[in-house]
């Protein structure tokens, strides 16, 4: 055998420690110390009846969040993008038509998922901050037929919460599930699965839930099910088969699961104590919080003379506000300094909102008054310190 040649990294045999900072971008959020240590708990193996008492209580509060009684609810081992995968992977076919609508990144990320896989991806778009009417929708499931219709609930890249009622109902009528991205909105602004006629809805665990990233909430109506598991084709994915997920999580009603993939153990146990307290919190304590916090941000935003983004208030996202980024300067330069002065992060513009918008998330256990008043504090400080042009 010859001698190894690549020599242990320096980097390893030395300790790192981990900043503590406040994470008021659009996520992840900060972890509470409960969630901390529910994840630092003993290793159990995968298929464990205890593990699977874990899941049982994870699909228990998924339920509750999601206000939803469908069976067929779980958690992908994943972030928020894996249940959009799987979401669009096990709903949709090659040649199938879908309507994307796009009001932000998350759109183009779903649309470009249905692309490929070969789908007939059809788009409504509108400018960043806003939002569609009915009507708008209607025509275009009219117009292209489509199989599936993709919304996102909070578009955390202009701060915007789209209306959601009666848009289940045109879907239905036109034959279409009605697919929603409630990741940066749900335990945030309310949301009702069944009775506002969702088929499929999912969410990330690093957002309102304080859980870290790494597992992904998801529930199909039985509307879903019936066309998932009457395709002609498999999924393209293996590991996003809802069929299956369906058999790993104990949705199939089968006596036995079977192995599928080594699911993120540790990360569960920090899934089940975020939805725990989700739960002891109540959803519409948490809506309202989410929402009064909000509102004094904005108050305080004016009071310092920045500006919400988005113009109607009603359509404002309460777990991520957007700020019209301020004339004259570099938003780079703010962001900067807040985190080197402040040991605050909030973040720019994503996608169609680049260079337009400062992001600040308030979420779960960040949702609070004394962190406005410190967000507050920081840009006020960094509007005073950097750089501001003449022009």
């Amino acid at each position: 055998m010859s001698p190894l040649y690549v020599p242990p990294p320096e980097c390893l045999l030395k300790s790192f420690t981990v900043p503590r900072r406040y994470l008021f971008g659009p996520g992840p959020s900060n972890v509470p110390p409960r969630i901390l240590t529910a994840g630092s708990q003993p290793m159990l193996g995968h298929l464990h009846a205890e593990t699977i008492e874990i899941m049982d209580h994870i699909k228990s509060g998924i339920q509750y969040a999601f206000q939803t009684q469908n069976r067929m609810t779980l958690a992908v081992s994943g972030p928020g993008h894996a249940a959009m995968e799987c979401a669009i992977f096990n709903s949709v076919e090659c040649g199938d038509s879908v309507l994307i609508a796009v009001n932000g990144i998350w759109g183009e990320r779903a649309a470009e998922i249905a692309e490929r896989i070969g789908a007939k991806v059809n788009k409504i778009v509108t400018s960043a901050g806003s939002y569609f009417r009915n009507d708008e929708i209607e025509q275009a499931l009219s117009k292209y037929k489509p199989v599936l219709f993709f919304l996102t609930h909070g578009e955390s890249s202009t701060g915007v919460v789209h209306p959601i009622d009666g848009i289940g109902e045109l879907c239905h009528r036109y034959n279409c599930l009605f697919l929603v991205d409630s990741v940066a909105a749900l335990g945030g602004s309310p949301i009702y699965m069944d009775k506002q006629d969702i088929d499929i809805m999912y969410t990330g665990s690093q957002k309102v839930l304080n859980v870290p990233p790494g597992t992904a909430p998801i529930s199909f109506s039985e509307r879903a099910c019936c066309r998932i598991f009457s395709r002609k084709t498999k999924p393209v994915s293996y590991f996003l088969d809802l069929s299956w997920l369906a058999n790993y999580w104990g949705c199939d009603r089968k006596s036995a699961r079977a192995y599928h993939h080594t699911g993120p153990v540790t990360a569960l146990y920090s899934l089940r104590e975020g939805l725990a307290i989700l739960a002891e919190t109540g959803l519409e304590n948490s809506w309202k919080r989410h929402k009064d916090v909000a509102a004094y941000f904005h108050e305080g935003l004016e009071r310092i003379g920045l500006k919400p983004f988005v113009e109607d208030k009603k359509a404002r996202l309460p777990t991520v506000t957007t700020i019209v980024a301020p004339p004259g300067y570099d938003w780079r330069e703010i962001t900067g300094y807040i985190m080197k002065n402040h040991n605050i992060e909030i973040s720019g513009g994503l996608g169609p909102s680049v260079g337009m918008v400062l992001r600040v998330g308030l979420m779960g256990c960040n949702s609070n008054k004394p962190y406005v008043d410190m967000i507050l504090e920081a840009l006020t400080d960094a509007l005073k310190h950097c750089h501001k042009s003449k022009v």
